[in-house]
């Protein structure tokens, strides 16, 4: 197989493995009460649906991108396919919500190893230049599956069930593995397994045991609030975390390797990353809020409200990366933030009395920002590390993006919480609210300082010639002269 046709076979398996995750999550929601109804299972069971996938998933990120690297992305992304549609098909045939619990424990520990691989894959196919457009193209992706999600989902659970959004999975995945596993990619040798490294199992449970504490933790302060138990999950993801930095300097086959640790663009685009998807998905809280117990909304209009924040989102992806080889990384990003931030306060700003076309002004602000700075920012990590380590950059990748908007979802229950008490919500709690997480934006506008400029064209200017003759051109008169 050539080039050119592996990378577009490439791309495709990797917006495939992108929607097909994003697009569970969404169906998701929208499916749970018939879940509790149909199995007869309580609140907080049909929670742990949701909570053990997002556990399984943040803590096996790192180490399954770390695989990838060592024995190859696509076999680590058709593996990922494989299981992730068979569990999906089993979740569709669950007796009760223990078997729907289980199998999406399990599901998640497949998505961890496709996740990272989508981007690996990326990485190894296309060059460095050429890379920002695929990365638009996979996220306007997921920005078109997150918008379709709950109008998916509710369609196919009014109609056919709960069980028939799982299904829905199977087919496309158990294809896209198959394909995966059959498609022959150019010989790549495995850097960290041809260079005799061993896999560093110490580090990659220290890093499990942080980002699971830390994620339990956060996605339980929506419904427990601030009490001890939470403040020891805190507690435990900070030592874990610290523990396996310690871990990660004296390491000699860390986890994550030197080059990614010590990368500050790296750093400054994971941080840009986690804050803007905090400030979205708090923003996105608070609004459901809003629009449903300030505006008065139904659940379908509070819908059509938002739909513009993913219109955005598609569209600012690719426009994104033509900006970013336009204007170089920094601006582009400083821009996002700046759009963002900008977008929450405004949003802050509404009232009763806001317009439809205020909300969507509002949402289609927060999209183009969102969209922009998710390309910009992936494209720094995938490219700012060795080709051989793009499996690690991925996971971390994906690790801020799962924990960043359970960090915002968090931040905007206890200040939404302390800000109306039991009263519910208003306008001043919502402003109060909103205004942080605006400081959150801008925090990440200003992370974005570090990430690297424009890349000037610096290639030499050699005269032509023409078998040793320097060539000449005609003049209007008809004398000739040098170029």
């Amino acid at each position: 197989m050539n080039a050119h046709h592996h990378r577009r076979c490439t791309l495709a398996g990797s917006v495939i493995g992108a929607v097909i995750v994003a697009l569970d999550g969404t169906v998701l929601t929208v499916a749970q009460p018939s879940i509790q109804r149909d199995l007869h299972a309580s609140f907080a069971q049909v929670q742990w649906a949701g909570t053990g996938y997002l556990i399984a998933v943040a803590s096996l990120l790192v180490l399954a991108g770390r695989l990838g690297d060592r024995y190859g992305h696509q076999r680590l992304f058709a593996l990922g396919m494989l299981g992730f549609g068979a569990t999906s098909a089993g979740i569709g045939l669950a007796p009760g919500i223990g078997w729907v619990i289980g199998l999406r424990v399990a599901q998640g520990v497949f998505g961890a190893l496709l996740q990272p691989a989508t981007l690996g894959m990326l990485r190894a196919a296309y060059p460095p230049d050429r890379l920002p457009m695929p990365l638009a193209l996979r996220t306007s992706a997921i920005g078109m599956a997150a918008a379709a999600g709950p109008v998916v989902g509710g369609a196919l659970t009014t109609h056919l069930g709960w069980r028939s959004v799982f299904f829905l999975n199977v087919v496309p995945a158990l294809l896209t593995g198959v394909a995966a596993l059959l498609l022959r990619a150019p010989a790549v040798a495995a850097a960290g397994k041809a260079s005799g490294t061993r896999l560093d199992l110490p580090g990659a449970c220290l890093f499990a045991v942080a980002s699971a504490a830390l994620v339990h933790t956060l996605v339980g302060i929506p419904e427990a609030g601030w009490t001890t138990a939470t403040a020891l999950g805190l507690a435990t993801a900070a030592a874990a975390g610290g523990w396996f930095v310690r871990h990660m300097r004296r390491s000699a086959s860390p986890l994550v390797p030197p080059s990614v640790l010590r990368s500050a663009p790296v750093a400054s685009a994971l941080g840009v990353l986690l804050s803007a998807s905090a400030s979205l998905f708090g923003t996105l809280f608070i609004g459901t809020y809003f629009l449903q117990d300030v505006l008065a909304l139904d659940a379908l209009q509070s819908g059509l409200r938002v739909l513009p924040l993913a219109v955005m989102m598609v569209l600012s992806a690719p426009a994104g990366a033509i900006l970013q080889r336009r204007y170089g990384t920094r601006r582009t990003a400083l821009a996002g933030m700046s759009l963002l931030a900008l977008g929450i306060l405004l949003f802050s700003r509404l009232g009763p009395e806001s317009t439809a076309a205020a909300v969507g002004g509002c949402f289609l602000a927060m999209g183009a920002g969102f969209g922009t700075v998710m390309v910009t920012a992936t494209a720094v990590i995938v490219q700012g590390v060795p080709a051989e380590h793009s499996g690690v950059a991925g996971g971390l990748q994906q690790t801020a993006m799962n924990i960043g908007p359970a960090v915002g979802v968090a931040v905007a229950t206890m200040l939404m919480t302390a800000a109306t008490g039991p009263a519910g919500a208003s306008r001043s709690a919502m402003h109060a609210t909103l205004l942080p997480l605006t400081a959150v934006a801008l925090v990440g506008a200003l992370l974005s300082l570090p990430l690297p400029g424009r890349a000037h064209d610096r290639r030499p200017r050699v005269r032509r010639r023409i078998s040793g003759v320097r060539r000449l051109r005609p003049t209007p008169d008809g004398r000739t002269e040098e170029p």
